[in-house]
């Protein structure tokens, strides 16, 4: 069937939520008039309702005019994972568009600057510094070039007088952490974030009262010594999951770490506290980073203009989409700034990453998340393939992917959503006056 962009339509949008990838990840697919089916996805641990509520927002639109529909739908996104649906829907546009004119997304966003995408993974380990060093070193060993470990308090809470805080809070804190994330592959289990829990992983880090002592600050330094000791300064190591500490305590850690060569300290304090990113920058060399969790450009502004930030790290399905994702890498550039990008979800998103990658000049590395779940490469095809440690530019229209493995879809669907693709009718008809001005 010969396509007509100038007469394509959204008729449908439907979801399949499937666990384990490594946590559960809400897939879409967005239905034209002429046959054509757009691939996008929800953020990682979130919600398909903040998509589904969009559905009734943009059927019969073109999806080829991803800005109008963007702009008609980015007013209801926000923090985090409250982005997803907004996200997830401009991805598939765009997976649209490509494929209605017959070029990859990287070509809509103006060319490339690299064949291939550099990428990273998130490294796990069970011991101390140098069981953490040799697993990163296996990461090497497969040809990855940067590396992500990560180094904080959940290293400390088994060690006596390491931490200090309000007496029973830490208490709580492991009773909860065990409950909410002892599911296998990382996920997380809704039912255990409500209440109590709720509360106490919702507390922002100058509010916890949890301080890191000389004896933990030793043992964080002895153990980044270790991972250094055994895979070398020559390549770049981000450090990632400070956890909940004040800006004293980064301060106090980030210089202890000065001497270890990181390619930046990500998220250590909340975003939105510009000032204290300025003083933690003020106050030590070690390089930070952030943006997993920040929406639209506007709201990276206030950070790349303090000057704080060495790294933006946004994630596709938070920041705005694909076109939001890549002005951010530009803008960036414009205040010095280098662009890697936070990825932790389907192969979707990770193409979705890799065109953006690709079309940005200040981009450096890519995260991947699931490089220890043997089946995740397989949702789509063609397979995603990891290559020395570089993901190819796809040259294929659209996102690149020709379709979905559904049979390996149906095998990992989430238990509380057991059907792929249901029907959506009933939010064909949901309705408000959008209008934000009178």
């Amino acid at each position: 069937m010969k396509i007509d962009p100038s007469q394509l339509k959204i008729t449908d949008v439907r979801f399949a939520d499937i666990d384990g990838a490594p946590k559960r990840c809400t897939l879409i697919k967005v239905y034209t008039n002429q046959g054509l089916v757009g691939y996008g996805e929800v953020r990682d641990a979130s919600s398909r309702t903040y998509a589904a509520m969009l559905k009734s927002r943009i059927l019969g639109e073109n999806p080829c005019n991803v800005e109008k529909i963007f702009r008609r739908i980015k007013q209801f996104g926000g923090d985090s994972r409250q982005a997803g649906g907004v996200c997830g829907l401009e991805v598939a546009c765009w997976d649209l568009a490509g494929k209605a004119w017959g070029v990859p997304v990287w070509q809509l966003l103006g060319g490339r600057f690299r064949d291939r995408v550099r990428v990273y993974c998130d490294t796990d380990s069970e011991g101390g510094g140098r069981d953490m060093g040799k697993a990163l070193k296996e990461r090497m060993a497969k040809g990855f070039t940067f590396l992500k470990m990560d180094l904080g308090i959940e290293l400390l809470t088994d060690v006596p007088g390491a931490l200090s805080a309000p007496l029973g809070f830490l208490e709580k804190m492991r009773e909860y952490k065990h409950t909410v994330f002892s599911t296998p592959h990382g996920s997380i289990d809704p039912r255990a974030m409500r209440g109590e829990a709720y509360d106490l992983f919702n507390t922002a880090h100058p509010f916890t009262g949890i301080h890191i002592t000389e004896k933990g600050l030793d043992f964080l330094e002895k153990y980044m010594a270790d991972v250094r000791a055994e895979v070398g300064y020559e390549i770049p190591i981000a450090i990632d999951h400070l956890g909940h500490i004040p800006l004293e305590d980064c301060i106090k850690l980030g210089r202890r770490l000065e001497k270890y060569n990181l390619a930046w300290m990500e998220d250590p304090i909340p975003w939105q506290m510009t000032d204290q990113y300025v003083r933690l920058a003020n106050a030590t060399t070690t390089p930070l980073g952030t943006g997993e969790d920040i929406y639209l450009k506007e709201n990276f502004l206030p950070l790349l203009k303090s000057g704080a930030l060495a790294v933006v790290h946004p994630d596709i399905l938070t920041a705005g989409g694909i076109l939001e994702t890549k002005k951010i890498g530009d803008l960036a550039e414009e205040y010095g700034v280098q662009m890697n990008i936070h990825m932790a979800e389907s192969p979707i998103a990770c193409l979705a990453a890799v065109h953006v990658a690709a079309a940005t000049r200040n981009f450096m590395s890519l995260e991947i998340h699931s490089v220890d779940v043997p089946w995740w490469a397989d949702l789509v095809n063609p397979r995603l393939e990891i290559q020395d440690g570089y993901v190819a530019v796809p040259n294929t229209p659209g996102l690149g992917i020709e379709s979905l493995n559904e049979p390996l879809i149906q095998e990992k669907l989430h238990a509380d959503f057991p059907e792929a693709w249901a029907p959506t009718d009933a939010w064909d008809k949901e309705w408000a006056n959008d209008r934000q001005w009178s």
